[in-house]
């Protein structure tokens, strides 16, 4: 099965705590910094699902979810939205823009990864050819 993740952070200790996290857990990690461009990133990755900051540099999250979701073919990949804002609106926002998950920071390491982990296993469920090795049955 595949575990690949695109974390879209630009607080270099927040991608670095995470990034080592899933990677202890098994997860391929492609750590990107810019909204500017992280939607033609994300095209070129093909994750299994992306984590998102909502306040990066470039473009915001909700840009950029915005622009993912308008491309064919990732209308549903999973994506977690990290923030440092957890007000309700901006929750609301995120999932009319088409965040699968929010979570606000701090975060526990516990949380990333459930959280993580069960948006891989719903994202699965959804598609069984994404969900084994990527790949699309002949």
């Amino acid at each position: 099965m595949s575990r690949h993740v695109v974390l879209i952070e630009d607080e270099p200790n927040i991608a670095e705590a995470i990034r080592f996290l899933l990677t202890r857990d098994k997860w391929q990690v492609d750590v990107h910094g810019d909204g500017a461009d992280a939607v033609d990133v994300i095209r070129a990755a093909d994750p299994d699902l992306v984590i998102l900051d909502l306040m990066l540099p470039g473009k915001s999250g909700l840009e950029v979810i915005a622009e993912l979701r308008a491309v064919a073919g990732l209308q549903a990949l999973p994506v977690l939205m990290l923030t440092a804002r957890g007000q309700l609106k901006d929750r609301e926002m995120a999932e009319r823009a088409g965040v699968t998950r929010f979570m606000t920071k701090p975060f526990s390491n516990a949380e990333v990864l459930t959280a993580v982990r069960d948006l891989h296993a719903q994202a699965g469920q959804l598609d069984p050819a994404r969900a084994d090795s990527g790949q699309v049955p002949s």
